[in-house]
C-alpha cells in the first residue's frame, strides 16, 4: 500500500513551500495538487496554477511523486500540456505522476464561456484528448485532425525522462470512462460516488472496483499491471478526523484491493477541515501502515 496527500493550491509558495517538504519528510509516497482553474465555493478565495505550483515543488523535494489531481480537457489542450509535463518531468527527475479527468461541470468548464457539454459528450471529449496526449508524448512528431483537437507537426523534443511517457492515472466512476482507465491507464483513480454514509459508499466503491475488473479483463490487461487509487475522502468521512480513522479507511481499501490511497492536507475551514496534529500523527503512522 502507498499513501499520498493532495495539497490544494490556495497559499501562497512562501507558505505553501512548507507542506510539500513536510509531505516528503513525513514520508508520504505521492503528493497531489489540484489542477483547476477554481474550484466549488474556493473559486471566491485564493488560487494558483497546478504546474508551476508543481514545478516549485519540485524544487523543494527529492524523493515523493508529484502529480495533478486531476487534468482535464476543461482547459488543457494536449499540443501546449504535453510541452508543460515534458518540463515539469524534466524538473522533477521523473517524478511526476499525470492524474487525468474527463472534467466535470462547474466553474472551470464555464469560465472561458464555452457551453456546457453533456455527460456523454464530455467522455467522447476525454478519449480523443487520451490518444492524443499519449501519442504527443511518445512520438517525435504528431499531425492531428479530431472532433475535438487538432494538431499540426506537434513536436516531443527531447520527451520526457520516463519512457515512454509519464504515468497516466486515470479518473473513473461511469462504464466508458472504466474502459478508458483500462486502455490508457498505467493507474486507475475513484472517488466513487456521493453517498450519504459511509457504508453506503464502501459498498459502492467495490462494485465500481468489480466493474473496473471487468474492464481490465475486457482489455486483456492485467491488473496487476495497473495501479489502483483511491481518494479516501470522497467518503462523508474525512479520512484525517482521527489516526482511527485513517487507519480503518487504509485497511478498507486495502481489503478492496486498492494499490495507493488519497488523503488531504487539513485545512482551517470548511473543504478537510482538520488538525494539523493529526496528520502528524498519521505520519507517524505510515511504515506500519504500509508495511515498510
Amino acid at each position: 500500500m502507498r499513501i499520498g496527500i493532495v495539497i490544494l493550491p490556495d497559499r501562497r509558495w512562501a507558505d505553501a513551500s512548507r507542506r510539500w517538504r513536510l509531505a516528503e519528510e513525513f514520508g508520504f509516497d505521492h503528493a497531489w495538487t489540484y489542477d483547476h482553474l477554481g474550484w466549488r465555493d474556493l473559486v471566491d478565495g485564493p488560487w494558483f496554477d497546478a504546474v508551476p505550483t508543481l514545478t516549485a515543488a519540485a524544487m523543494v523535494t527529492s524523493r515523493i511523486r508529484l502529480g495533478t489531481y486531476v487534468a482535464s480537457p476543461n482547459f488543457r489542450h494536449p499540443v501546449h500540456f504535453a510541452r508543460e509535463v515534458t518540463a515539469l518531468d524534466d524538473i522533477s527527475g521523473g517524478r511526476l505522476v499525470l492524474g487525468l479527468g474527463a472534467g466535470g461541470i462547474g466553474f472551470d468548464s464555464a469560465v472561458l464561456g464555452a457551453p456546457e457539454l453533456t455527460p456523454r459528450a464530455r467522455v467522447d471529449r476525454f478519449a480523443e484528448f487520451l490518444e492524443l496526449f499519449d501519442g504527443i508524448l511518445r512520438q517525435p512528431a504528431t499531425t492531428w485532425s479530431g472532433s475535438w483537437y487538432s494538431a499540426v507537426d506537434a513536436r516531443n523534443d527531447p520527451g520526457p525522462v520516463q519512457q515512454p511517457r509519464p504515468p497516466f492515472v486515470v479518473a473513473a466512476n461511469g462504464p466508458r470512462a472504466l474502459r478508458l482507465a483500462a486502455r490508457y491507464g498505467d493507474g486507475w483513480v475513484t472517488t466513487g460516488p456521493q453517498a450519504d454514509s459511509a457504508e453506503e459508499w464502501w459498498r459502492a466503491v467495490a462494485e465500481i472496483r468489480d466493474r473496473f475488473h471487468a474492464a481490465c479483463e475486457s482489455a486483456g490487461r492485467p491488473l496487476e499491471s495497473v495501479d489502483r487509487y483511491l481518494n479516501l475522502d470522497s467518503s462523508p468521512v474525512y479520512s484525517m478526523t482521527s489516526v482511527d480513522a485513517f487507519t480503518e479507511a487504509t485497511g478498507r481499501a486495502r481489503e478492496l484491493g486498492f494499490t495507493d490511497v488519497i488523503t488531504h492536507w487539513p485545512r482551517e475551514s470548511s473543504w478537510y477541515a482538520g488538525d494539523e496534529k493529526v496528520l502528524e500523527a498519521v505520519a507517524a503512522e505510515l511504515p506500519r501502515l504500509t508495511n515498510r
